[in-house]
């Protein structure tokens, strides 16, 4: 009797393990994968648990043709404000689909307080500088008009398009804010008293951007970077521009770097000097 006792508790056991691996393999094949991992769509709609969601349909072309979707499989989706949701596909039409939030998987969290302006480049760049610049976590997109400012007409949809995508692709929780172009006198006026203003002037005499961000002593937790044209700022915007009490001149080095280069590479410094790569 008792060895048929703990034959049966042995049987039990392993008979419960066995259903815990396949509910955990069921669960790991239903997530909807891609190369960099796993599938998280940015949806402005609010989430919460039980909530449907109607997805775009450049969306839906993604998940139906593109990731070969089905019911029952999973994908992650945020909106800028409520965290990250796990949902399931719960209807697939031939065009369109349909999602149900079921778990709250993490909180929302917000990227550090800095802004990119840059002189707006030709197309390919610009859709780099936006891609790389929110996988970077900066809050603000702004291309600013200058004098030399060869590309003049900005496709701000294109932008936010290319934003969405990166943010959905980075693991982060908002897509950065699109602005209208502007000039840069209109950029500079009004500028807060409690946002430094990091200045790569490519025509030297000044610090490198490390050393001047370690020894500049106003407390300003807020910051954005302005990047130059291919053909750099000339004399009368570098003098508007210093004249700023809050404007920070620095250079990005000795060598001569393409202005999408410029923009990512002070972003980059910024982020392991004063951002969320600090680790504080």
């Amino acid at each position: 009797m008792l060895q048929f006792v703990f034959h049966w508790r042995q049987t039990s056991a392993a008979h419960r393990l066995k259903e815990e691996c396949s509910l955990v393999k069921k669960e790991i094949i239903e997530d909807l994968l891609e190369p960099g991992g796993k599938v998280r769509l940015y949806i402005d709609s609010a989430l919460s648990r039980g909530a449907s969601l109607a997805v775009s349909a450049a969306h839906a072309h993604y998940l139906l043709r593109v990731m070969r979707a089905k019911e029952g499989d999973h994908v992650g989706v945020f909106n800028g404000l409520d965290g990250e949701w796990r949902c399931i596909v719960s209807r697939i039409g031939k065009r369109d689909c349909e999602l149900i939030c079921e778990k709250h998987v993490a909180e929302q969290q917000e990227v550090p307080d800095v802004w990119l302006a840059f002189a707006p480049i030709k197309k390919i760049p610009s859709d780099y500088v936006t891609q790389k610049a929110t996988e970077l976590g900066v809050r603000v997109l702004q291309p600013v008009i200058t004098h030399r400012t060869i590309a003049r007409r900005v496709n701000v949809q294109r932008m936010q398009a290319n934003a969405v995508e990166a943010a959905e692709q980075s693991g982060r929780l908002t897509v950065p804010e699109i602005r209208a172009p502007v000039d840069l006198p209109a950029f500079l006026a009004g500028w807060p008293k409690d946002r430094g203003l990091i200045f790569c002037d490519e025509a030297g005499g000044v610090p490198p951007l490390a050393e001047a961000l370690s020894r500049q002593k106003k407390d300003l937790r807020s910051w954005a970077i302005l990047t130059g044209p291919e053909g750099g700022f000339d004399d009368e915007e570098r003098a508007m521009i210093r004249s700023h009490a809050v404007s920070l001149a620095v250079s990005l080095g000795p060598r001569i770097m393409r202005a999408d280069t410029a923009a990512l590479a002070a972003l980059s410094i910024w982020q392991a000097l004063q951002g969320d790569w600090t680790g504080d």
